[in-house]
């Protein structure tokens, strides 16, 4: 199965579920319809009323046919050379049941995104290319690069509070950094009305799902 090149809907990403239900991944489009074309997957769709279903490869594709006049909001569409497909959000693996526990990654992607792109100084969002990493208690100080210890900063921000602490330079934050439990990405992703159906399986969440 060959898709539309430049498609945005590839862009996308979908939920996956482990045999017993529970959230284990978040992948690429692509590798979702892989996993459903080789049967080691089905697609969980939960309608307006919460209720679920469990559609194979084939059977998405005939329930995609029937909806394709009638096309959900928020809903992405691939073509393909014979036909036309609605992307799942949600995926569940038919033999895999185990829970991978790996902490949330340490980077700063996910930094950004627990910080809501926002200066922890003066309280404005900034586009990531505009930002800063900055250590709470400075390295000069001891400071260490850690959860705790690393907030986005503005660069006016950065600059004024230079190799001070908050304190020292006068700074008052919007919060105190913290370790996430869960991928803060994942959150960026529920703010999105395309992936409001994902929240029925992490509102429990008591494991860790990253995005790759």
């Amino acid at each position: 199965m060959s898709f539309s090149p430049g498609a945005s809907a590839l862009d996308a990403s979908v939920l996956v579920l482990n045999r017993l239900y529970m959230a284990i991944h978040v992948v690429p489009v692509r590798r979702a319809f892989t996993l459903l074309c080789k049967e080691l997957a089905e697609v969980v769709h939960i309608d307006d009323d919460g209720m679920w279903n469990s559609y194979d490869f084939e059977s998405w594709r005939d329930i995609s046919a029937l909806k394709m006049d009638f096309k959900e909001p928020h809903s992405d569409w691939i073509r393909t050379v014979t036909f036309e497909i609605q992307v799942p959000r949600i995926i569940r693996l038919h033999r895999y049941d185990r829970i991978p526990k790996q902490p949330v990654k340490f980077n700063r992607r996910n930094v950004f995104a627990r910080d809501e792109n926002r200066c922890q100084y003066c309280g404005k969002r900034f586009p990531t290319n505009e930002l800063t990493l900055d250590h709470v208690l400075p390295r000069s100080q001891g400071g260490q690069t850690t959860w705790e210890n690393i907030v986005c900063a503005c660069v006016d921000c950065n600059v004024k509070k230079g190799g001070r602490t908050p304190e020292q330079a006068h700074l008052r934050m919007v919060k105190r950094p913290v370790r996430p439990k869960t991928s803060p990405a994942i959150n960026i992703k529920l703010g999105s009305a395309k992936y409001q159906s994902w929240k029925a399986f992490l509102d429990n969440a008591y494991w860790s799902v990253e995005l790759k």
